[in-house]
């Protein structure tokens, strides 16, 4: 996999830095993957960030139910008049005066071309559109923690690798020593072991630096606080392996256009469009409103008696009921262009979601061939595992009897190294593929 060369090349560095003691956890609490899901999910900023936009979403929506409904609406002023001003006499004289007005009025929308019902639609659309984004960041965030976390498991079998070919080298080095204190062999054999020892110890220094950076990935895509004593625990990979199927391509698409998240954004996206453009024509339609108006005041003028202010108040009460008609007949293209401009936004997101189809089949595909392809590297690694143990196990034989030399041990034990590793990043890069496609079906 193209991660593990960059995690390889990051290692470089980190490993100039610290030793491999200093890089592993010492009695570390350990996650599983379902532990560092979860942990991830309640952590993420993203996530967090569209359940808001979720939200508004619905508030955009209850607004739009809650559009049906009339509208009462109570209103009071107060006025004074200096100089000459109309008596309630209907003269004008010379004098001061004041007015006070209460009123409450209501008003209700009875037809309007459908349009209310329209957003209402369009913003449901919305709200099931935000909610299906929501669906896919949380699966995008699966996704790079169930990478993460596999590519953990892997450094942690390499390491153990680097650690274990280290231990039979270190083996051989003492009985070899005990043979040369013994005089049974000469002190010049040893320094190639030695120097085969040291270079598996940078090996494993490697192998640790590698893990520590990828149990650095896993907690920062986790957005934990504290991860000085992160690790993480699994089953075998085999065992991984043996629990997900390796499914048919076909039969992963056809689940996805029904699961997949972005697929359903892009379905209620569409749903929207059309609901605009209902909204966009409804326009055309003449619009009747309903309204009722009930007021009453008190007028007080200056050199005159006024009634009182109770009395003012019950003799002023006025109440009116009425409809208003609205016929568009002529709005400078307002509307044409508004169902216009939504056609091309229909046209738009359906063009969005044939692009989105078209992602996805390619992706499935790839996942699909990369799991086949890992599957087949995964089996041939096996087999050079076989062969290259057996290759090692005749080159010391040959090495005891004084038939073979130090380097040509050596070149069998690197083989060895190289066939384990190539057979774990086989392995697990086989159950990351058949986890993809497990991802991509749900």
């Amino acid at each position: 996999m193209s991660h593990i060369h960059i995690m390889q090349i990051r290692t470089l560095v980190i490993s100039l830095l610290f030793t491999g003691s200093a890089l592993l956890p010492v009695s570390a609490q350990q996650y599983t993957l379902s532990e560092c899901i979860d942990i991830a999910l309640e952590n993420n900023r993203n996530i967090k960030q569209q359940e808001l936009n979720r939200q508004q979403r619905e508030i955009a929506y209850s607004q739009a139910r809650a559009d049906l409904l009339p509208s009462l609406n109570a209103s009071a002023g107060q006025s004074f008049v200096f100089g000459r001003s109309i008596g309630l006499d209907n003269t004008y004289q010379s004098t001061n005066s004041s007015q006070t007005n209460f009123g409450l009025g209501a008003d209700i929308t009875l037809f309007d071309g459908l349009r209310m019902k329209h957003n209402i639609d369009a913003r449901k659309a919305d709200l099931y559109a935000s909610e299906a984004d929501l669906d896919k960041m949380r699966d995008d965030i699966i996704m790079s923690v169930t990478t993460a976390f596999l590519q953990t498991l892997l450094n942690k079998e390499l390491l153990q690798i680097a650690e274990s070919q280290l231990e039979i080298t270190q083996a051989d080095i003492d009985r070899r020593t005990a043979l040369v204190e013994s005089g049974k062999m000469a002190r010049g054999e040893l320094y190639e072991q030695e120097a085969q020892l040291a270079r598996e110890e940078l090996n494993r220094v490697q192998a640790a630096s590698n893990l520590r950076l990828a149990l650095l990935d896993l907690a920062q895509i986790m957005e934990l606080e504290e991860f000085d004593d992160f690790d993480v625990t699994a089953p075998p990979a085999e065992t991984l392996i043996s629990e997900t199927p390796l499914l048919a391509s076909k039969t992963v698409y056809e689940s996805a256009l029904v699961n997949r998240p972005i697929i359903r954004s892009m379905q209620y996206r569409i749903e929207s469009s059309e609901k605009e453009m209902l909204m966009a024509q409804s326009q055309l339609y003449p619009s009747l409103s309903f309204g009722a108006n009930m007021g009453t005041g008190y007028y007080k003028m200056s050199g005159r008696d006024n009634d009182p202010f109770g009395t003012q108040l019950r003799n002023n009460m006025s109440n009116s009921l009425g409809f208003s008609l609205r016929i568009p007949i002529f709005n400078k293209f307002q509307v044409r262009n508004n169902v216009h401009s939504a056609e091309l936004a229909i046209a738009n997101t359906r063009l969005e979601m044939d692009k989105a189809k078209l992602e996805l089949r390619k992706q499935i595909e790839q996942a699909y061939y990369n799991a086949v392809g890992a599957k087949s590297r995964w089996e041939a690694a096996q087999k050079s595992i076989t062969a290259s143990n057996e290759a090692y196990r005749f080159a010391e034989e040959k090495f005891e009897n004084g038939r073979a030399n130090a380097y040509e041990l050596f070149l069998a034990k690197n083989n060895q190294t190289q066939a384990l590793g190539e057979e774990a990043q086989a392995k697990y890069e086989y159950a990351f593929r058949l986890k993809i496609l497990e991802l991509l079906k749900d």
